[in-house]
C-alpha cells in the first residue's frame, strides 16, 4: 500500500520508505515548535522535614516532677522544659556549700601554725645562746610543722566541699531538661510521678522538632547530575492548601548514587524563622537549570512501560 500526502489540490503518492522519514521530520517540527516550553524548569516531588528531631532523656534516673510543655507547644533554646525530682541532691548541695564557707578550722590552724612558729624562734635564739637544748628546739619545729599540716589539712577539707558543691550542682542540672534548639514538641511521651530511666532505647520524655530551618529533600536522576551545585536557589511549593513557593538553597548534592534507580539525593535549606511552614508535608521542587525534556528517566518511565503494551 502507498502512504500518500494530502494537499488541498492533489494527493501524492509516496513510497513506503519515505513515510518513516517524513514522521521523523513531522516530529522535529513538533519539538521547535514547543520549544519554549522544553525550556521550562523541571518539577520533582520532594518532602520537606524537620532539621533536626531528637528524643529528650535524662541522662539519669529519676522521678518526674513537672514537664512545663505538652504536645504542639514551641520552645525556646534553653527553655526548662522538665525536672527531675531533685530534693536529695539539693540537700547535698546545702551541706556542702555550708562546709565550703566554714572558717572555724581553718583560722584556728593559722593561729596555731603562727604560736608555733614563734615558739620555735625563741627555741632557736635560745638554744643558740645555749639556754635550752637542742631536743627542745627540735620539738618546737615538730610542733610548727604539725601546726602547718593541720592547717592544710582544714584548707583540704574546704576545698573537698567546693568541689563536692560543684558536683551536686552538676547532678542537679543533670536532672534539669532544656531545650537543645528553638522548635516543637511533636510528642510527649511521659508524665509527673514517673519514673525516667536513662540509657539508649529507653522510653523519652518528650519529643522535639527543630523547624526554624528545614530540609527539603529531593530524588534527581543522574542526568541532572553536574547541573546542580550548592548554593543554587530552588523554588519550592508546599502540597498544601494556600501554599505559596518558598526559595531555598541547595545544601547537600549527594556524591554517592543509587545505581538501581539511577538517581542520587539532593537536600535543600528552607528558612523557617516564624515557624510559619509545617514539616512532613510533600512538595514540589523546581530546578530551573533541569529543563522538562533533560529528565526522562524520571519523568517518563511509567509511559514508557505503556507504550510498549
Amino acid at each position: 500500500m502507498l502512504h500518500t500526502l494530502r494537499g488541498r489540490k492533489a494527493e501524492i503518492p509516496l513510497a513506503p520508505r519515505t513515510a518513516p522519514m517524513l514522521a521523523a521530520r513531522l516530529a522535529a517540527l513538533a519539538l521547535l515548535a514547543c520549544g519554549p516550553a522544553a525550556t521550562q524548569a523541571a518539577d520533582f516531588d520532594c518532602v520537606i522535614e524537620p532539621r533536626e528531631v531528637i528524643e529528650l532523656r535524662s541522662p539519669i534516673e529519676g522521678l518526674i516532677e513537672r514537664i512545663n510543655v505538652d504536645r504542639g507547644d514551641t520552645v525556646q533554646k534553653g527553655q526548662l522544659v522538665a525536672q527531675l525530682d531533685t530534693s536529695v541532691e539539693r540537700a547535698a548541695a546545702s551541706l556542702a556549700r555550708h562546709r565550703s564557707q566554714m572558717q572555724g578550722a581553718v583560722r584556728a590552724g593559722e593561729s596555731r601554725v603562727e604560736l608555733t612558729r614563734r615558739k620555735y624562734d625563741r627555741a632557736e635564739e635560745l638554744q643558740k645562746r645555749n639556754f635550752v637544748t637542742a631536743q627542745a628546739r627540735d620539738e618546737a619545729a615538730s610542733d610548727q610543722r604539725l601546726a602547718s599540716a593541720e592547717l592544710q589539712d582544714a584548707q583540704d577539707n574546704r576545698k573537698s566541699a567546693e568541689l563536692e558543691l560543684v558536683r551536686q550542682n552538676e547532678l542537679i542540672r543533670l536532672k534539669t531538661l532544656r531545650s537543645p534548639f528553638d522548635g516543637v514538641v511533636v510528642e510527649r511521651l511521659q508524665n509527673p510521678g514517673e519514673l525516667a530511666e536513662a540509657g539508649v532505647g529507653r522510653k523519652p520524655i518528650l519529643k522535639l522538632a527543630e523547624i526554624g530551618t528545614l530540609y527539603v529533600e529531593v530524588i534527581l536522576p543522574v542526568e541532572a547530575w553536574g547541573k546542580v551545585s550548592p548554593g543554587m536557589k530552588i523554588d519550592v511549593l508546599p502540597d498544601i492548601p494556600g501554599a505559596t513557593a518558598h526559595a531555598a538553597s541547595v545544601k547537600v548534592v549527594d556524591r554517592v548514587h543509587d545505581a538501581a534507580s539511577a538517581t542520587f539525593g539532593v537536600r535543600l535549606e528552607l528558612p523557617n524563622p516564624k515557624l510559619t511552614l509545617p514539616a512532613g508535608v510533600r512538595c514540589r521542587a523546581s530546578f530551573p537549570m533541569l529543563p522538562q525534556s533533560g529528565t526522562p528517566r524520571a519523568a517518563t518511565a511509567p509511559a514508557d512501560r505503556s507504550a510498549r503494551k
